[in-house]
């Protein structure tokens, strides 16, 4: 494996990070949060918390709210009503089942 800069694999990461975010908002909006949590245990209210929280380790301070509307490109009120469906009880159930959720 070729050795890299630190610039170059935080541009790479940067640029996989966003494909990732395009994926899950443009190409698949129809994943449910609850489906990704309880495959993968984390999903974009995680990514969007995560991005609030490397933004607060480099002293920009945002809300729960503010982070989301930075990932999601909109208020996630507005997500939600556009894109997010009712939990079945199947999904709820899978999700009280699975690993810890952070």
């Amino acid at each position: 494996m070729p050795l890299l800069d630190d610039r170059t694999r935080t541009e790479a990461e940067a640029a996989a990070f966003r494909r990732l975010r395009a994926h899950l908002l443009e190409a698949r909006p129809d994943a449910q949060n609850i489906d990704l949590m309880n495959l993968a245990g984390f999903c974009r209210n995680c990514l969007a918390r995560w991005m609030g929280e490397a933004l607060a380790e480099r002293g920009v301070a945002l809300s729960k709210e503010e982070a989301r509307e930075l990932f999601y490109g909109m208020p996630h009120a507005e997500w939600a009503r556009l894109y997010q469906r009712e939990a079945t009880p199947e999904q709820a159930a899978a999700f009280g089942a699975s690993a810890p959720h952070e």
